[in-house]
């Protein structure tokens, strides 16, 4: 049987790599001995190259299409050899086809929340999420620095580095872009790009390329989540004293037709004596001066509190009486940027017709002598 191999070994004088899997990277030819025939047919497909290693060196790399291997097209073996043009017989070297497309739809994710300052909420914890794919744009490159001899190299036993690197990257952009959390999702497009940008000098020293990278989704925790939600729902519903009424009328309508229903023999009569009341107090539904109810007081007004802007951080809050000593001690100008919640945005001091009067107030001249 072995001779049978190396008689097979010495005639079969067509090299090509055919194998549909998904998930290899590299796949090293399988021949007896390593013994290639002069003149043999080398096939690279499209999305293929082949890469020639011989006595441990690299050697020739191809692309795709069809080779007659000989001294003529294989300029660096044809050095190592010390071939002259009249060398007809086989010779050892092995060969790995590198596949060279895109893989597409590989994932990345962060295991832990990213903490950074929303402007509107404060420190919040993120979490990320979303696909990337992966190229080898160097097959020499990335034979040396990767693979080694690994005959059967899968997608998998790179991705695990690339994936560090990605959530590595994904965490510094998302600390370090002052984008708010509630516009995190129009600006996933921008997030992608920045982290593709900081990972490719990396993975180009493995010979990799990453083509395509995106965020499918920024999230917070769930229990923010949740708060948010509620007070979504709050500002749908608008005014909730309204709502509680209209909600608590249409539970007494609901069990009212309810049939032989203590509940709603119970209901229609608060509604019968509501009903009285409301004749009572006169042809118009006024109640007597004397019922008045008396008015509730209304609520003392919402001191605003400030953040300033200082050489690209955030300090505060402040509350107004605080600006206005820092006013006096110089470390707030008319110039500095300030921002307080409703504000629409940072704006400058001297802008805000809340903060301008701090600036307007001038101390009188001191007495004569002092």
């Amino acid at each position: 049987m072995p001779i049978m191999n190396f008689i097979k070994g010495q005639f079969i004088d067509v090299i090509e790599w055919t194998n549909d899997s998904r998930d290899t990277l590299v796949h090293r030819f399988e021949r007896h001995g390593h013994e290639i025939k002069y003149g043999a047919k080398l096939t690279v497909r499209e999305g293929q190259a082949a890469v020639f290693v011989h006595e441990g060196q690299l050697a020739d790399v191809f692309m795709p299409g069809l080779y007659m291997l000989e001294t003529n097209n294989m300029p660096i073996m044809t050095t190592l050899q010390h071939w002259d043009h009249g060398f007809r017989s086989p010779f050892k070297s092995e060969i790995y086809y590198v596949a060279t497309r895109r893989f597409t739809d590989l994932k990345w994710g962060t295991k832990n929340p990213v903490t950074l300052r929303d402007p509107e909420f404060g420190p919040v914890r993120l979490r990320a999420y979303g696909t990337y794919a992966l190229k080898v744009a160097d097959p020499a490159l990335f034979l040396q620095e990767i693979v080694g001899t690994d005959g059967d190299f899968r997608q998998d036993e790179i991705q695990f580095q690339i994936r560090n690197l990605i959530v590595q990257a994904a965490s510094r952009a998302l600390a370090g872009s002052r984008i708010p959390v509630l516009d995190m999702a129009a600006n996933t497009d921008e997030l992608g790009r920045i982290v593709a940008e900081q990972i490719t000098a990396t993975v180009a020293e493995y010979g990799l390329a990453v083509p395509e990278l995106y965020f499918e989704n920024v999230s917070l925790p769930p229990a923010v989540e949740e708060a948010l939600d509620k007070r979504t729902s709050m500002g749908v519903l608008g005014d909730l004293n309204k709502y509680r009424d209209f909600a608590a009328a249409e539970a007494m309508q609901d069990a009212a037709r309810t049939p032989n229903s203590t509940m709603g023999a119970g209901i229609g009569m608060g509604m019968g004596m509501g009903m009285a009341g409301q004749m009572a107090a006169g042809p118009w539904g006024q109640r007597p001066q004397a019922q008045a109810a008396p008015v509730a007081p209304p609520p003392p007004p919402v001191e605003h509190v400030w953040h300033v802007a200082e050489n690209g951080a955030t300090k505060g809050p402040f509350s107004k009486a605080r600006l206005g000593r820092m006013v006096s001690d110089g470390e707030v100008t008319r110039e500095t940027y300030v921002w307080t919640q409703g504000q629409d945005g940072w704006m400058k001091a001297e802008d805000v017709q809340e903060l301008a009067q701090l600036f307007t107030v001038m101390p009188p001249p001191p007495p004569p002598g002092a």
